[in-house]
C-alpha cells in the first residue's frame, strides 16, 4: 500500500513549484502565530480562536496523542465544524497519525465502518446527544476515547518534548475522509497536504486572492472541498476563516454583513439559500465565491453577482481527483455560468469511452481522467475500488460524463456512476437501496435522484413490498435511524409501487422511474 506520493512525481512537482518539499501546515500555522499571535485564525459566531492559541491547542493535544498511539497510527476525528476539529487535524499531523476525518452527521454505523476500515486506535470528540453518549459511541467502536472538551481553555502552549521530526510531512500520507463511491458504505480516500497546497495555488490564482482576505467556509471540514476551504488556503493565507457548526443561511448573510467577508465557499444549494435570505442585508463585501459539487443555476449565480458584485467561481473535480478544470474571475459570465471552466494544463485531463475503457481524442464527449498535482493516494486499504478508481496505466476517473470543446472549456453532461448530489455531497443511490431493502417489508427497493430547488438532488425511493404490507416514510425513516444510518442517506420521497420495471437484462430500469419523476414535474 502506498503511503506516500512517488518520489519522481515529488522532485518534480516540486520543482515545478506546485508542491511544498519539506514545509507542512503546522510550520505555516506557527509562522503565522509568531507573525500574527493575536490575529484571528477561526471565528464561530462570537467564538474566537487566535494564531497563538490554534497552534498552542493543536502542540499541546499532540502530546496526549503521543502518549495514547503510535507513530503512524489512524486517529479517529468526529467534531462539529468549529475550531476544535481543524485543532485536532493539526494536532494528529504534529504527532505523526494520520487523522480519519468523520461528517459531524454521520451515523453510529458511518462511524463504526470508519473505525474499523481504518484501524484506529483512537476516537477524538467531544460530548454530544446526536447518536447517545460519546463513552457509549466508545464502547461501541471498540477504541479509547478523548475528550477535546476543555482541552484548549487556558493553555500555555505545548512544551517542546513532542518527539522530534516526526510530524506527517507533505507528501506523505496525512488524512483520511470518507466518499461515496458508487456500491457500498464510503471508501477512505488517502489524503496529502501536498495536493491541496496546489489546490490553494489554483483557487488564488483563479480568484485573484490576497493576505486581506476576509474568509467564510460553510462547508464540511472532513471533505475535500471543506479541508482546502476551511484548513488550508486560509492558513497559507494568513487569514481569518468564519466557521458555522451548523449552517443557517440567515446567520451566515449577516456575518457577511457584519465581518465585511470578501471570500465565501459554499456548495451551491448553500448560496442559493443565503442569496434567498439576504434580501434586507448587505454582502457587497463579497469579491469571489468558489462553489461547487452540483450545477450551478445560471440565473441564481447571475442575480448573486448582480447583488454582491462578487463573480462565482467553480473547480470540477472530486475528492479523489482534486480538480480537473476551474472557471477564474477573468472569464466571461456565460462561461462562468454554464462550464467548468477550462482544462488545467497540469492536470493533464484525456477523455476514454466508458463503455469500452479506451482512451479516445481530448476534444469531445467521454469519460474525464486526469494525472496531476492535485491527485490523492488512491483509497485505503481497497485494491478493488483502485482498479475502478483508476486506468491501468495510473490515470484516476470521474464518474461523469463530459464534453471539451477546441479551446478546452469542458462542460459536464451526464453520469456514469450512480450517485445522487445531495447539497453537495455525493451520496450512493446503491448505497441508500442497500440500507432500504433490510426493512421487512421491503420486496425491491430502487433509489434515484429527484431535482431540487434547494439542494439540488434529493433521494427518492421506490419500492415494491412483500403482498399485503404498506410502509410509509415516516415509519421507514425511523427504521434507518434505529439501524444508525446517516441522516443524509435517508430518502426524502418515498413511492410504493405493485412492481418497479425491470430492464432486459433484469435490472430496475431506473430510467424509466427517473421518467416519472420528470413527468410529474411537468403535470405540476
Amino acid at each position: 500500500m502506498q503511503y506516500r506520493a512517488g518520489e519522481a512525481e515529488i522532485e518534480r512537482y516540486v520543482k515545478e513549484g506546485w508542491w511544498e518539499e519539506s514545509k507542512g501546515l503546522a510550520d505555516f500555522v506557527e509562522d503565522n502565530a509568531k507573525r500574527n499571535p493575536y490575529g484571528v485564525a477561526y471565528q464561530n459566531g462570537e467564538d474566537q480562536t487566535s494564531w497563538k492559541q490554534y497552534y498552542q491547542s493543536a502542540r499541546s493535544l499532540a502530546q496526549l496523542i503521543q502518549r495514547e498511539s503510535d507513530l503512524g497510527d489512524r486517529i479517529l476525528v468526529w467534531l462539529p465544524d468549529n475550531a476544535d476539529v481543524h485543532v485536532c487535524y493539526l494536532a494528529c499531523e504534529i504527532a505523526g497519525v494520520v487523522a480519519v476525518g468523520a461528517g459531524w452527521k454521520a451515523g453510529l454505523q458511518e462511524l463504526k465502518y470508519l473505525s474499523d476500515v481504518t484501524g484506529a486506535s483512537l476516537f477524538l470528540s467531544k460530548p454530544n446527544n446526536l447518536l447517545g453518549t460519546v463513552d457509549d459511541i466508545s464502547k461501541h467502536l471498540g477504541i479509547n476515547y478523548v475528550s477535546v472538551e476543555g482541552q484548549f481553555d487556558d493553555l500555555e502552549g505545548g512544551s517542546s518534548d513532542i518527539y522530534p521530526g516526526k510530524a506527517i510531512g507533505p507528501s506523505d500520507l496525512w488524512l483520511l475522509n470518507s466518499t461515496s463511491g458508487t456500491t457500498g458504505l464510503p471508501k477512505c480516500v488517502m489524503q496529502t497536504l501536498n495536493r491541496w497546497f496546489y489546490f490553494h495555488k489554483k483557487a488564488v490564482d483563479f480568484g485573484n486572492l490576497n493576505k486581506d482576505e476576509i474568509w467564510m467556509s460553510v462547508v464540511p471540514a472532513p471533505f475535500g472541498f471543506g479541508l482546502w476551504t476551511a484548513h488550508i488556503t486560509p492558513t497559507l493565507l494568513g487569514v481569518p476563516c468564519l466557521l458555522q457548526e451548523r449552517f443557517d443561511a440567515q446567520e451566515a448573510a449577516k456575518q457577511i454583513e457584519k465581518h465585511q467577508v470578501t471570500v465565501l465557499c459554499a456548495v451551491s444549494s448553500q448560496f442559493v439559500m443565503i442569496l434567498d435570505a439576504s434580501s434586507s442585508i448587505d454582502i457587497s463585501s463579497l469579491k469571489v465565491i468558489f462553489t461547487g459539487g452540483e450545477s450551478i443555476s445560471p440565473v441564481r449565480a447571475q442575480e448573486l453577482e448582480e447583488k454582491s458584485g462578487c463573480r462565482v467561481l467553480n473547480f470540477y473535480g472530486s475528492n479523489e481527483t482534486g480538480t480537473l478544470s476551474g472557471t477564474t474571475i477573468r472569464d466571461p459570465a456565460n462561461k462562468r455560468y454554464t462550464s467548468a471552466g477550462m482544462v488545467i494544463p497540469e492536470m493533464h485531463v484525456r477523455l476514454y469511452d466508458p463503455s469500452t475503457g479506451q482512451q479516445i481524442a481530448d476534444v469531445g464527449e467521454g469519460q474525464p481522467a486526469c494525472k496531476g498535482p492535485a491527485l490523492s493516494l488512491g483509497y485505503w486499504n481497497d485494491e478493488d475500488a483502485n482498479r475502478e478508481l483508476m486506468t491501468d496505466d495510473g490515470w484516476f476517473l470521474m464518474g461523469d460524463l463530459v464534453e471539451v470543446d477546441s479551446e478546452g472549456w469542458l462542460k459536464v453532461t451526464g453520469r456514469v456512476s450512480d450517485i445522487i448530489i445531495r447539497g453537495g455531497k455525493n451520496i450512493s443511490a446503491v448505497a441508500i437501496e442497500r440500507e432500504i431493502e433490510l426493512h421487512p417489508k421491503v420486496a425491491l427497493v430502487a433509489v434515484v435522484p429527484k431535482p431540487d430547488l434547494k439542494l439540488g438532488e434529493i433521494a427518492a425511493a421506490y419500492v415494491q413490498l412483500h403482498a399485503g404490507e404498506h410502509l410509509t416514510l415516516q415509519e421507514l425513516q425511523h427504521f434507518l435511524r434505529s439501524q444508525g444510518v446517516s441522516i443524509e442517506w435517508w430518502p426524502e420521497t418515498l413511492n410504493v409501487l405493485k412492481s418497479l420495471p425491470i430492464s432486459s437484462g433484469g435490472k430496475v430500469a431506473k430510467g424509466e422511474l427517473k421518467k416519472l419523476i420528470k413527468n410529474k414535474e411537468k403535470s405540476q
